[in-house]
C-alpha cells in the first residue's frame, strides 16, 4: 500500500515494455550514424583579437624557378656549336619570395676547356616567362665553374681560371671561390681578395 505523503513517481508506475527499449536503441543508433557522416571541415578562420573570426586567404602556390633551358644566351659559339648549361642552382636573390636560376654556360666544344658564362635568369613580371637579368661571369674571364650553388639568397661558386695568359686553355692552374648578392640594385660580387659591383 502506499503512503498518501510520498509523491507518484512516474516511472515507478510499471517497467517499459520492450518496444520502448527497441525504439530507444534505434534512436540512438540513427544519431550516431548521421554524426559519423556528418563532420566539421578542416578549420578556415583565423582568429583576431577582436573575436570576431575571419576567412584566412589561401597561400599562393610557389612558382617554380626559371628553366635554364627555355633562355636564349648572348654566346658566340660559331657553327653549329650551341651552349649547352653546365651547372645551374636556384634560390631567391631578391628576397620576393620567387626563385630565380643561376646558370653556367658554354659553348659545346670537344676541344679544350671552354670557358663559362654565369647567368642569372628571372620570370618576367608581366608574362611570367624566364628571362635574362644579369651576367656574373663573361666568357672573356676565361674561367670554369666546378660548383654553384645558391644559399641563404647568395650566389656561390667556386671557378677554375689561369694566372697568366701563357697557361695553356687545358688545364686551369688558379682556383678561386667567390660569391654575389644582390643589394640596391645590383649584383655585388665578393671574393677573398676583392668586392666589385656587376
Amino acid at each position: 500500500m502506499q503512503h498518501p505523503d510520498v509523491p507518484e513517481l512516474a516511472h515507478a508506475h510499471a517497467s517499459p515494455r520492450p518496444i520502448h527499449w527497441l525504439a530507444t536503441a534505434t534512436a540512438v543508433a540513427g544519431v550516431m550514424a548521421l554524426s559519423s557522416l556528418v563532420q566539421p571541415g578542416h578549420a578556415t578562420a583565423a582568429q583576431p583579437r577582436d573575436g570576431k573570426a575571419v576567412a584566412a586567404a589561401p597561400a599562393a602556390p610557389a612558382r617554380p624557378a626559371p628553366d635554364a633551358d627555355a633562355v636564349p644566351f648572348p654566346l658566340e659559339c660559331g657553327g653549329t656549336v650551341e651552349p649547352v648549361v653546365a651547372r645551374k642552382a636556384t634560390g631567391d636573390l631578391d628576397g620576393d619570395g620567387s626563385p630565380e636560376t643561376v646558370a653556367a654556360v658554354h659553348c659545346d666544344s670537344a676541344m679544350g676547356t671552354p670557358p663559362d658564362a654565369v647567368y642569372v635568369i628571372t620570370r618576367a613580371a608581366d608574362t611570367g616567362k624566364p628571362r635574362l637579368v644579369a651576367t656574373l661571369v663573361e666568357p672573356k674571364e676565361r674561367r670554369t665553374v666546378t660548383a654553384l650553388t645558391v644559399r641563404d639568397g647568395q650566389v656561390e661558386a667556386t671557378a677554375l681560371g689561369y694566372s697568366s695568359a701563357e697557361v695553356p686553355s687545358c688545364c686551369p692552374d688558379v682556383e678561386e671561390d667567390v660569391n654575389w648578392r644582390w643589394a640596391d640594385g645590383a649584383f655585388h660580387r665578393g671574393s677573398p681578395e676583392a668586392t666589385e659591383q656587376v
